[in-house]
């Protein structure tokens, strides 16, 4: 689900305002800033929480812990990076908190290759809700910061360099932990990889959440 253009913003709303501006004026007491900013970018940041997460509850608790720090910690934006990256930055962090709490348990090779030899005796699935569910629970095998580079990277469809920023670390680590994801997501997704609903699920959505 895209974000209305600015021009058809809701009563109350700020078209046409940066949204850096949103946080200076959020900072002067506006009290209409920060909702602002919440409408432009729940979505986007909801498509990135449950793909990460792959559970709609935490999702909606790790973007509700987002914004709620965002909120208090507007002064820490510094305008070094644009503004969707910053926010992006925070929710990343909230879902991977969420995931050291729950002490998610990284899943070995060899778990991997039982799991993929389960999954090539299931029947071929056709609906793309299915395909973006077997996506999700296959991701849900990955250790937390493969999971989230490629949830930017693959889902989203974001470049390495932007992933990189959104994540803090070099862009040469994104691409590793994007490569040692894929090779541990591939048996289980083999069944998958000459259907065009994967591509279809994954950057078609991806592209419409990330640009609005």
């Amino acid at each position: 689900m895209s974000s209305p253009p600015d021009n058809q913003d809701p009563a109350g709303a700020r078209p046409g305002v940066p949204d850096a501006d949103l946080i200076a004026r959020h900072l002067d007491g506006d009290p209409q800033a920060f909702s602002e900013l919440v409408r432009r970018h729940r979505d986007r940041m909801w498509a990135v929480a449950l793909r990460t997460l792959g559970d709609p509850d935490e999702a909606a608790d790790a973007v509700q812990d987002a914004f709620v720090s965002a909120y208090r910690k507007a002064a820490s934006f510094r305008g070094d990076a644009a503004v969707t990256t910053w926010l992006h930055r925070i929710v990343v962090n909230a879902c991977l908190d969420r995931m050291r709490r729950k002490s998610v348990r990284p899943v070995a090779d060899d778990e991997l290759l039982e799991a993929a030899e389960r999954d090539a005796q299931l029947p071929d699935q056709t609906a793309e809700r299915e395909v973006s569910l077997e996506v999700t629970a296959a991701l849900k095998l990955l250790p937390a910061d493969q999971r989230a580079a490629l949830v930017l990277v693959d889902m989203m469809g974001y470049s390495v360099e932007d992933a990189a920023a959104v994540l803090e670390v070099p862009a040469g680590t994104v691409k590793s932990r994007c490569a040692r994801g894929r090779a541990k997501l591939a048996p289980i997704l083999a069944h998958l990889r000459n259907r065009s609903d994967l591509t279809r699920v994954s950057s078609a959505k991806g592209a419409e959440l990330r640009d609005g």
